[in-house]
């Protein structure tokens, strides 16, 4: 869900501010994937918002039988998609999913539990 409007919502700034609003955008698409990454600790984290986020941009970019468009054929729209496209796919390689935030093998807390604390060693 948050990856539709993500994606709704950079692509109207885009369009509206263009060297500025551009880089907004896609700040708010890398945002949205890193944060799921580091949220989800896997990498499924970023696949899914990057899925939902490119597939909601590439039907953005369809133009309708009436002729009403979302997207120019501007140098600002393909660096939206690909730019986009670019940083999931970065987000994706570098995502940390060698340790999950909630492991349920370790003990809440993550530090020494019972006597052995209490006594120092």
């Amino acid at each position: 869900m948050l990856g539709f409007l993500v994606a709704v919502a950079g692509s109207l700034v885009q369009a509206a501010w263009f060297p500025l609003g551009l880089l907004l955008a896609l700040a708010g698409a890398v945002g949205l994937f890193w944060g799921g990454a580091l949220l989800t600790r896997a990498k499924l984290g970023v696949a899914v918002p990057a899925l939902l986020w490119a597939v909601t941009v590439l039907v953005l970019t369809a133009t309708r039988p009436q002729g009403d468009f979302l997207f120019g054929a501007e140098a600002s729209s393909y660096l939206f998609l690909f730019g986009g496209m670019g940083a999931a796919g970065l987000c994706l390689a570098l995502a940390p999913a060698d340790r999950p935030l909630f492991d349920p093998t370790r003990p809440l807390g993550g530090g020494r539990s019972g006597a052995s604390a209490r006594k120092g060693g």
